[in-house]
């Protein structure tokens, strides 16, 4: 009498759940890199964020009312005067990725703005006068967010 004995799956079998496990873990990887990207924009947020509270709490601590002068440039006045200031910045930069933040700031108004990484051309910006929103249109020289 003949015995057939059947072990195991056939090569055809294992092919076939390579490939959707290959077409599954595609689709988790792409959601994954979209759930980093938000994660970085409300990294960017909450970042700017603290610069406007720490701001006011530097604008009424200097004795003198002052946001001091920063055009376009991070690194002078309130924003390398405030180490919290300066470790919200460098936190913002590193979650966006690179390093263009823009801060503006005269003696009486001030204004901060970071890419966004979802959505392009979009930017996450703050300002003196308790703003802090999403803007298609980037800061420039300007101490107030911009309008659109």
């Amino acid at each position: 009498m003949y015995k057939h004995r059947s072990q195991g799956f056939t090569l055809i079998e294992l092919l076939v759940v390579i490939a959707i496990i290959g077409v599954l873990s595609a689709v988790v990887l792409t959601s994954l890199n979209s759930a980093r990207s938000k994660g970085n924009d409300a990294a960017i947020q909450s970042d700017l964020a603290t610069i406007r509270t720490q701001s006011e709490i530097y604008y009424g601590g200097t004795g003198v009312n002052t946001y001091g002068t920063a055009v376009t440039s991070c690194t002078t006045g309130m924003f390398i005067a405030d180490t919290t200031i300066q470790n919200s910045i460098k936190a913002a930069d590193s979650a966006n990725g690179a390093g263009v933040m823009v801060c503006n700031a005269s003696a009486t108004a001030y204004a901060v703005s970071s890419p966004l990484l979802t959505t392009a051309g979009t930017f996450w910006c703050v300002d003196s006068t308790g703003f802090a929103g999403s803007k298609g249109t980037p800061l420039g020289t300007n101490t107030i967010c911009p309008a659109t």
